[in-house]
């Protein structure tokens, strides 16, 4: 079986990799920072939870409708050059609403309107950069690295929204969006500071053709180890991985929290998930079986803070939640980039990024209608039910996987037997 060895070498040790990896630091809780302070705006210019769906969707529909595209344009481009453009896009886009937040002349239409701009820079920018980690480092230090990826991202998601809170709190929402915006200014240096002669790229690097979309889609779907796990992924990315949309209705809605709360909240979860970057992302097998029972753990723990009474209760739920959840995602991201072929790399990877991201674009509004109609709690039994849906789609296939290996077993015992 696939896995990912915990003694594989740090890929800390490659200054590419290092350059890479203080941007992310810098620049990745300044996302979280903008998620946490844009529907903490969104709610106070609505108090919708439908509106803050369809804030959710507007940054996911491109990242779902232009994501297998945009891999095949990552698969044969530059992407240190494509990144550094999609870094200083969005880094304007973070200002704009930050100048427009602090002016008091934001409305709805235009945080609706700059939310798909940032979806049609990171429908470019999410596949890239997910697949510019192979450029950086390669072997067994590849695993490590979308590991410690994983783990920067869950540590954002814990620094960012708890941040966010008491920004919001002190001095407003829109100083959440400049900060944001000031942040790229760290991943644009370690883009310019890479020495290019040292990325490992492709020898042959893939051609521009017509259907390099359609080949990518073929790909998958003739590889079983491959389209399962995107599959389950789909599941789990439209209905569980909401966080946008549930954690600001169960703060404002279910236990009526100011911004800090909120923020504390989104810092739960990330707690869990840094705990468990750090421990397990990256290190433990790559295959469906350990994809179930993440899944499985994520559910549970989603439908266990649906139903607990109070704050804190909810706060250790969504702990659990993110721990699961990064395991669930780093493994699902690692499984299929070292699985695939590198020439097709970029588009896997963009199908990843469609079924994590982009299944948002349906499950945002579905959800948010959910919490707005049935109640907050159900936004969250949603994603529950979600997880359950890909450990059974993971079970299928493992009966299937078995019942097929069964025969080949029996038809080499009888020919060892002649």
């Amino acid at each position: 079986m696939l896995g990912f060895p915990s003694s594989a070498p740090t890929p800390l040790r490659t200054r590419n990799y290092r350059l890479y990896f203080s941007g992310q630091l810098i620049s990745v809780p300044g996302t979280w920072l903008q998620t946490v302070a844009q529907a903490w705006l969104v709610l106070e210019l609505s108090s919708s939870g439908s509106a803050l769906g369809v804030t959710v969707a507007l940054q996911t529909v491109p990242v779902l409708v232009l994501g297998a595209w945009t891999g095949s344009v990552a698969d044969r481009i530059d992407k240190r050059k494509l990144l550094l453009a999609t870094q200083a896009t969005q880094g304007l886009l973070a200002a704009i609403l930050g100048t427009l937040a602090l002016t008091g002349a934001v409305q709805l239409w235009m945080v609706w309107l700059l939310a798909l701009g940032l979806g049609i820079t990171r429908s470019f920018d999410t596949p890239t950069r997910q697949a510019f980690v192979s450029e950086l480092v390669e072997g067994p230090s590849l695993a490590r690295a979308i590991g410690i990826n994983s783990t920067v991202v869950s540590a954002a998601r814990m620094i960012g929204p708890a941040a966010g809170g008491v920004i919001i709190a002190a001095v407003g929402v829109g100083w959440c969006f400049l900060l944001n915006a000031a942040s790229f200014v760290g991943p644009l240096i370690g883009l310019l500071a890479m020495d290019a002669s040292k990325l490992y790229r492709p020898e042959i690097p893939a051609v521009r053709k017509p259907h390099a979309v359609r080949a990518g889609l073929r790909y998958v779907r003739n590889r079983r180890d491959l389209l399962i796990p995107l599959l389950m992924m789909a599941l789990v990315g439209t209905l569980a991985f909401e966080f946008q949309v549930t954690i600001p209705l169960m703060a404002h809605s279910a236990f009526h929290l100011g911004a800090t709360g909120f923020g504390l909240l989104y810092a739960a979860m990330g707690a869990g998930a840094v705990v468990s970057g750090v421990t397990l992302a990256g290190k433990v097998p790559g295959r469906v079986r350990t994809l179930a029972i993440s899944a499985a753990a994520f559910g549970i723990a989603l439908g266990a803070a649906a139903l607990v009474p109070t704050p804190a209760g909810a706060a250790i739920c969504l702990a659990v939640a993110g721990a699961a959840s990064v395991v669930y995602s780093s493994s699902t991201n690692g499984t299929l980039q070292i699985r695939a072929d590198p020439s097709m790399r970029g588009r896997v990877v963009a199908l990843y990024i469609m079924a994590f991201m982009g299944s948002t674009a349906v499950g945002g509004p579905l959800v948010g209608v959910v919490g707005q109609v049935v109640g907050p709690r159900a936004s969250l039994w949603v994603g529950a039910l979600g997880c359950a849906a890909a450990v059974l789609l993971a079970l299928a296939y493992e009966l299937r996987e078995r019942g097929r290996r069964q025969p080949a077993r029996t038809q080499t015992g009888a020919v060892a037997a002649g």
